[in-house]
């Protein structure tokens, strides 16, 4: 289950491996290739849907008891934003040091600066990255160590233990 701000999901994680007949799971997002998700607005709909609701999460358990596995799109190739390329280009290290993080803290920092529509807020997002990057850090990554996801870590949690 997830908590959103005006509704809430039933979330399956191999979500694009249900059959879906009554045509009810989303992906949460676009990026999203396994899992899917069912969103109410309000406690009627999930009575409503229960005989629903109960099939799929039987088909679920069933797709987890066969072992199934979600064929992911290859996502090596990578196209990146102008801004993120030009300075990898620039900085050798910062090069390296992005080319060490994982696939997908490299998509996620590419997605990040990606979603600004002005060139010069892309190039502002590059830079404002850089310290996580040469730091080996994914942009959700927490960089004080207190808390291994924090989303957006400045450090200020740091009371936490």
């Amino acid at each position: 289950m997830n908590r959103l701000k005006e509704s809430c999901a039933l979330a399956f994680f191999k979500g694009a491996l249900l059959k879906d007949p009554n045509g009810i799971l989303i992906k949460p997002g676009e990026n999203s290739q396994s899992g899917r998700w069912i969103k109410f607005t309000n406690v009627r709909d999930v009575v409503e849907m229960g005989p629903v609701l109960k099939a799929y999460i039987n088909e679920a358990i069933e797709v987890e008891k066969a072992g199934l596995k979600v064929k992911f799109k290859d996502n090596t190739k990578l196209m990146l934003v102008e801004e993120l390329q030009n300075r990898l280009d620039e900085i050798p290290a910062l090069k390296t040091a992005f080319q060490k993080l994982t696939p997908g803290r490299r998509r996620g920092y590419n997605i990040y600066v990606s979603g600004a529509k002005q060139s010069k807020t892309r190039e502002a997002r590059v830079e404002q990255c850089m310290p996580k990057i040469f730091g080996g850090k994914g942009f959700f990554d927490c960089v004080c160590g207190h808390s291994k996801k924090h989303p957006r870590c400045d450090g200020s949690h740091q009371y936490i233990r």
